[in-house]
């Protein structure tokens, strides 16, 4: 039950629908980091948010951008069921940097930044997964901080992901691919 009265909405949603005076920056701010220019692809994107999300054990959030991140590319589908090892270089070394900003952001070494370029990351690369990385802990702690709705039926979760993988994050329908 969530600790403050909320719409009948599932995770994040039912909290933005309460507070819209914070719900247009947030999802501006999903937008951006997960849809707008990057070197990174969309499906890339949202596999480091819900690694983040699952390592720091928001249900919600790993749950449906899993599901978005399997709508754009499924080539990431054993990472996001724990198989790092799974992933090309380049991705093992941002989830790694992704893993240490979830963290500590004072946590990421110079080795790891090396390590992300030799796998053929540039500074923007890295630049927005420690974005993304930070925000998700954020978004993590508002939607777990407030105990927000977490539904157990997975097919919630691929219709809200349907919904983000064709709109985006502010139901635009222009969501980059």
């Amino acid at each position: 039950m969530p600790h403050i009265p909320l719409p009948p909405l599932p995770g994040i949603a039912g909290l933005l629908a309460a507070h819209p005076d914070t719900a247009g920056a947030l999802n501006n701010l999903a937008e951006t980091l997960l849809r707008g220019p990057s070197p990174l692809t969309a499906a890339e994107r949202e596999t480091i948010a819900a690694y983040v999300s699952r390592r720091n054990d928001c249900d919600f959030c790993a749950r449906t951008h899993a599901a978005v991140a399997h709508r754009l590319g499924p080539e990431f589908d054993n990472v996001l069921a724990g198989d790092v090892e799974a992933a090309g270089p380049k991705m093992r070394a941002l989830l790694a940097i992704a893993d240490r900003v979830r963290v500590d952001g004072r946590a990421v070494t110079p080795h790891d930044i090396a390590d992300a370029r030799a796998a053929g990351a540039d500074d923007r690369t890295v630049h927005d997964t420690v974005l993304i990385a930070a925000a998700f802990c954020m978004f993590n702690r508002y939607v777990d901080g407030l105990a927000a709705t977490t539904p157990d039926d997975q097919a919630q979760y691929d219709r809200h992901a349907h919904h983000l993988a064709e709109n985006g994050y502010l139901g635009n329908g222009k969501a980059g691919r």
